[in-house]
């Protein structure tokens, strides 16, 4: 399986993260739009052989220029935006990028919301990605259910969902549970715990997530057919982001083996 890890994750400039992240082994990162776009940060990824798995296409926009956003001029700003933000994922050669969605569930929105997604997807694919929409709690689309639900109504073999099991959790269902939902629309996998309640991206088994319930989860990946990256997303407000990452990464290499 392979493991990528959110550079976020870490509170340090983004050459340090890579050779951190590169010290413990690690060959995949995720990213932010528009990191690694100088000379020298750049370097650090030729220099130690990591490569971008995915990136985070909606990172970065403000509720005025939202991709659901009633007004067209904002909303076209919302879609140039995240039109350069999959271009940079692409010239960084990322496999995956995501999208969270919005804050307004109404009706309106989340047509508004679609229309936009089948031309977006369309636009990964042309780059060789796939583009995945994200359920999360109090936004828009709260659970998997709701994704998987909104991707089959736009209809694009492309958009897929992005399950991060520490999402499912506060949802109130087991991240095996989560998986099986999204089933063959699962494109990206995020991998943090929590204590059920808040958005907390502990590492892993430090909240509520036992070892029966991850080695659940790679199990139900296997059985859904997905053939992706799974991704660390952990906080940099942790105590020891580092040793939570370490930690983390070493229990995923156990129990997916």
């Amino acid at each position: 399986m392979k493991i990528s890890c959110c550079v976020w994750g870490l509170p340090l400039e983004e050459a340090d993260a890579v050779r951190q992240l590169a010290g413990l082994g690690l060959a995949s990162i995720d990213v932010r739009p528009f990191a690694f776009e100088q000379s020298e940060t750049a370097a650090a990824l030729a220099d130690t052989g990591v490569n971008v798995c995915c990136l985070a296409a909606s990172f970065g926009l403000i509720d005025a220029a939202s991709l659901d956003h009633g007004d067209p001029a904002s909303r076209a700003g919302a879609i140039a935006y995240t039109e350069r933000a999959i271009e940079h994922a692409a010239d960084l050669g990322a496999e995956a990028v995501y999208l969270v969605p919005g804050t307004d569930d109404s009706p309106g929105a989340l047509g508004r919301y679609a229309a936009v997604m089948a031309p977006l997807a369309q636009s990964a694919q042309d780059r060789g990605m796939t583009l995945s929409l994200e359920h999360f709690p109090g936004l828009a689309l709260p659970t998997v259910a709701a994704t998987r639900a909104f991707v089959e109504s736009v209809d694009h073999p492309n958009l897929h969902v992005l399950v991060d099991i520490g999402h499912a959790q506060m949802e109130g269902i087991t991240p095996a549970t989560a998986i099986e939902i999204a089933g063959d629309r699962l494109g990206y996998v995020h991998l943090d715990d929590n204590d059920g309640v808040g958005d907390l991206h502990q590492a892993l088994l430090d909240g509520m997530l036992t070892e029966a319930a991850l080695k659940d989860t790679f199990m139900a990946i296997s059985s859904v057919g997905y053939s992706g990256a799974v991704s660390l997303e952990l906080s940099p407000a942790l105590d020891a982001p580092e040793t939570g990452l370490r930690r983390s990464l070493d229990i995923v290499r156990r129990l997916s083996a």
